[in-house]
C-alpha cells in the first residue's frame, strides 16, 4: 500500500469516526463556554484533525529544522546544539547600580546581558535636562556620556559577553559610547558581539519615543547597518521588535505582521542606498512578545520564519541561507502580569516562556513577578533566571526540535498565521511602504482598535484575568520587597556631568558636534563622526541637538 493511500484510509477512517461518535456528542453538548482569543484568525475550533489540513505538504509545509522555510527551526540540533541565551533584561538607577546587577546575574548563571536605559537616555536628553526631572534611572539605567558607560562595563569584557541594548531613537549615539568603551578594553571591534535595538518605526507605531522625523531618523538606522557591516560584523545593529507592539494592545497576528513589515522595510531602505543584501541581512534580528495564549504564540514564530524565509528569496532575492534564516529574541509579556496576587506572575513567566523556547527562539527573557509594581528586586530578578534554568533542565523542553510540529493544531495556526501577515502586508504596500502607512495612522488604528476590544472582554469577563476580574482576594496586602529608586540618582547624575563638562576639552567638543552636524548635512555615515563626539566627552543631549537642525523634531499627527 503507497503512502497515499495510507493516508486516503486514515481520512476515511477519520470521517467515519466523527460521524459515528464525535457528531452525535456535539450535537447533544452546547458550548460550555465562550472561548476568547486575541487573534484576528479564524475563531478556535474544539478539535483539530487532518481534516483541517486537507492539502498539508510535509516537505514544504514543514521540512525539517535548519532547511528552508524553517517552519522547525533555524538550526538542524535545536537545544541540543547550544541552548538560548539567557538574556535578562536589567536597568536601574545610576551606571553603578547597574554594573552591580549585571554581575549579579552573570555570576548566577545570565549568559548574555541586555540594558535597559531610562526615560532621558530613551529621549535623547542629558540627565540634568529639565525634561528629565523625576525620570532619571527611574525605568532603566541613566547613561548621559562615556563616564557613565564605562562604569556600566566596569570589570564586564565586552568581547566575551553578547550585550543587548534596548534604544532606538539616540541608538547610534549609544552605540558609539558602547564601541568606545570597547575600545578602551582594547577590545577587536571585529570579534564583539551584540545586539542594537535601534527599531524606530516600532517606536511611531507604539511605544512613542522618537526624536527625528520617520525618513530622517531612517538615515541614521541605514548608518548604523552600514556601519555595522563593515567595522562590527559580529553585532547586530538593528533588533526589529514586535514586542512593542503587543504591548500596546496588538493581536499576535497584529504583532507579527506589522514587525515583519518594519523588516521589509529596513531592508528597502538599504538596498536603496546601494547595500548588497546578503552582506547585512544576516546580522538582523527579531524581538517578539510571548503572551499568555500558548499555542497561538509557538504558532507565531514558526510562521515568522517561514513569512521571513519567502520574503528574503522573492521580495529581495537573497542567496545566502544566512539571509533567509529569521534570528528573534523573546520576552515574556510585561503586559500580562498582575499587582494583583503578583506570585501567580510566576506562573504566567513560566508558561510565556515555555511557549518561547517550543517556538524556537535564539535568546529569552523572562519577566520578574514584581515588574507590575516596581523594578525588579534582585529576589525577582534570580527566580525569573531560575524558570528559564528550570525549563531549560528539567522540563525536558529542550531536548526535541519543535517537539510540536505535526500538531494539527498548530499546524493549521501557523498557516493561517502565515496568510493573514502576506494579508496586512499587501494593505501595507498599498500605502507604499510602512512609513507612508504610518503617515496615514494605519498601524496605529489597528492596534488601537484591538486593545479597546481586548479592554471590553476584560471588563465583560468574556476574558478571565485570574486575580483581576476573578477569582479576586478582598483586600489583598501586598507583601513583598519593593525596588525602590529615590532621587539620589538624578543628584549624582546632575554632579557627575558638571564635573564632566568642566574637565574635558571644551573646544574639542564643540568642533566634533560642529563636524556632525556639517557631516550629517553632507549625507556622510554619521557614526564615524559620532564615535569623535563620543571620544571628545560630548554628551548623549549634546548630539542629538547637534543633529537637530539637519533633521529636525517629529510631532505626531491627530489621525
Amino acid at each position: 500500500m503507497s503512502a497515499t493511500d495510507v493516508t486516503n484510509r486514515l481520512q476515511e477512517a477519520e470521517m467515519e469516526w466523527e460521524e459515528r461518535t464525535l457528531k452525535p456528542v456535539l450535537k447533544k453538548t452546547p458550548e460550555s463556554r465562550q472561548v476568547f482569543t486575541t487573534t484576528s484568525l479564524a475563531p478556535v475550533e474544539r478539535l483539530y484533525t487532518p481534516n483541517s489540513l486537507p492539502d498539508f505538504d510535509y516537505e514544504t509545509d514543514l521540512g525539517f529544522p535548519g532547511q528552508p522555510p524553517y517552519t522547525r527551526g533555524i538550526h538542524a540540533t535545536g537545544y541540543r546544539g547550544k541552548l538560548w541565551t539567557m538574556r535578562q533584561f536589567a536597568g536601574f538607577g545610576s551606571a553603578f547600580d547597574t554594573n552591580q546587577r549585571f554581575k549579579y546575574l552573570l555570576e548566577h548563571g545570565q549568559t548574555g546581558l541586555s540594558t535597559a536605559f531610562d526615560l532621558p537616555t530613551l529621549m535623547g536628553y542629558d540627565s540634568d535636562h529639565p525634561f528629565s526631572e523625576g525620570e532619571v534611572g527611574k525605568c532603566g539605567v541613566a547613561i548621559s556620556s562615556l563616564a557613565d558607560m564605562e562604569v556600566l562595563f566596569d570589570g564586564i569584557p565586552l568581547e566575551q559577553v553578547t550585550t543587548s541594548m534596548t534604544i532606538n531613537a539616540p541608538a547610534s549615539m549609544i552605540l558609539a559610547m558602547f564601541l568606545v568603551v570597547a575600545e578602551k578594553q582594547g577590545a577587536d571591534w571585529q570579534r564583539v558581539g551584540g545586539t542594537l535595538q535601534n527599531d524606530i518605526l516600532k517606536e511611531y507605531i507604539a511605544q512613542k519615543e522618537w526624536i527625528y522625523p520617520p525618513r530622517q531618523a531612517m538615515r541614521l538606522i541605514v548608518d548604523t547597518v552600514e556601519f555595522c557591516t563593515k567595522e562590527a560584523p559580529k553585532f547586530n545593529p538593528i533588533s526589529i521588535s514586535g514586542y512593542h507592539i503587543r504591548e500596546a494592545g496588538s493581536t499576535a497576528l497584529q504583532e507579527l505582521a506589522f514587525t515583519l513589515r518594519d523588516g521589509i522595510e529596513y531592508v528597502q531602505y538599504c538596498v536603496n542606498h546601494g547595500l548588497d543584501v546578503d552582506d547585512f541581512a544576516p546580522r538582523l534580528s527579531f524581538f517578539f512578545n510571548s503572551h499568555n495564549d500558548f499555542f497561538e504564540e509557538i504558532a507565531k514564530y514558526r510562521a515568522a520564519r517561514r513569512i521571513w524565509h519567502k520574503v528574503m528569496t522573492e521580495r529581495f532575492g537573497a542567496k545566502s541561507p544566512r539571509s533567509w534564516a529569521l534570528r528573534f529574541h523573546t520576552q515574556t509579556a510585561g503586559v500580562s502580569l498582575t499587582a494583583q496576587q503578583p506570585l501567580n506572575n510566576i506562573v504566567r513567566v513560566a508558561i510565556q516562556a515555555l511557549a518561547g523556547v517550543l517556538g524556537g527562539t535564539q535568546s529569552l527573557h523572562t519577566d520578574a513577578y514584581d515588574e507590575a509594581l516596581a523594578l525588579p528586586s534582585d529576589e525577582a530578578a534570580l527566580i525569573a533566571l531560575r524558570t528559564q534554568q528550570i525549563i531549560a533542565h528539567e522540563s525536558g523542553a529542550a531536548n526535541v526540535v519543535d517537539p510540536l510540529g505535526g500538531s494539527y493544531f498548530i499546524e493549521k495556526l501557523t498557516r493561517e498565521m502565515e496568510e493573514g501577515a502576506f494579508d496586512y502586508f499587501r494593505k501595507i504596500d498599498d500605502f507604499g511602504g510602512m512609513i507612508e502607512a504610518i503617515d496615514a495612522g494605519f498601524p496605529q488604528r489597528e492596534i488601537q482598535d484591538s486593545a479597546y476590544h481586548y479592554q471590553l472582554a476584560v471588563d465583560s469577563k468574556d476574558k478571565i484575568i485570574v486575580g483581576l476580574n476573578d477569582y479576586v482576594m478582598k483586600d489583598e496586602p501586598v507583601q513583598i520587597p519593593l525596588l525602590q529608586i529615590d532621587e539620589s540618582t538624578a543628584k549624582l547624575q546632575a554632579e557627575r556631568l558638571a564635573k564632566l563638562r568642566a574637565e574635558r576639552d571644551g573646544k574639542r567638543v564643540a568642533e566634533t558636534l560642529k563636524a556632525l552636524t556639517d557631516g550629517a548635512r553632507q549625507g556622510h555615515n554619521t557614526m564615524y563622526l559620532l564615535l569623535d563626539c563620543v571620544r571628545a566627552y560630548a554628551t548623549l543631549g549634546e548630539m542629538c541637538d547637534a543633529l537637530r537642525p539637519v533633521y529636525g523634531e517629529y510631532q505626531e499627527p491627530a489621525f
